[in-house]
């Protein structure tokens, strides 16, 4: 049986490909739209025994009420980013997840981020195979912050929060000013270096 992630008896030896596993099978479970039992995501993913605070992001895994995944990466829960599949509407938490989940899925998405400056809507469609299409407006950026920033045990504070779209490259300095070692690139020219890191995720 998968171990709830706060039980006593839980193995602490997941490893970074069984970690990796995990979070890709919850991402395509939670895009069917609905929560996710521990239990449901372990079978689902072929693995008996799991510390999910051991994978990645994984302190940062969104319960409901009856201890259900409801967000890890995609959430159910509102964000900045809306990232809409097969007709549902869910959200992520990092603005990099935008660009990343659709090869996991293997499914187009639509998504839309208000810049925090302008208050513009930035939208755009990702296909897994064709990248970025129809982005308003064209100027947009996305601010991707510093892997020495990242906190293990608070990814999603540390990486994912601070991420954002911006309508144009002078809306993100500012951004640039509060997070020196962060990095601002046109939408269309991140998508390729964040596929790499979908790709990792696939192994």
């Amino acid at each position: 049986m998968c171990a709830d992630p706060g039980a006593d008896s839980v193995s602490r030896d997941t490893d970074q490909k069984t970690g990796r596993h995990l979070m890709r099978t919850a991402v395509r479970l939670l895009a069917g739209g609905g929560p996710v039992t521990v239990a449901d995501l372990c079978a689902a993913a072929g693995v008996d025994r799991a510390d999910l605070t051991t994978a990645p992001a994984g302190r940062d895994i969104e319960y409901d009420d009856h201890h259900r995944i409801i967000g890890w990466g995609l959430t159910l829960n509102p964000s900045p980013h809306v990232y809409i599949v097969d007709g549902q509407h869910l959200y992520t938490w990092c603005a990099a997840d935008t660009l990343l989940f659709p090869v996991i899925l293997d499914r187009r998405a639509q998504i839309e981020s208000r810049c925090p400056t302008t208050d513009i809507v930035v939208s755009f469609t990702v296909d897994p195979r064709s990248g970025v299409t129809d982005l308003s407006p064209s100027t947009a950026v996305i601010s991707i912050p510093g892997s020495q920033t990242m906190d293990s045990a608070a990814v999603r504070a540390t990486i994912c929060d601070p991420g954002r779209f911006f309508a144009n490259p002078q809306a993100a300095d500012d951004w640039l000013t509060a997070h020196p070692g962060g990095t601002v690139l046109p939408v269309a020219n991140a998508y390729p270096q964040l596929r790499l890191i979908s790709g990792r995720l696939l192994d």
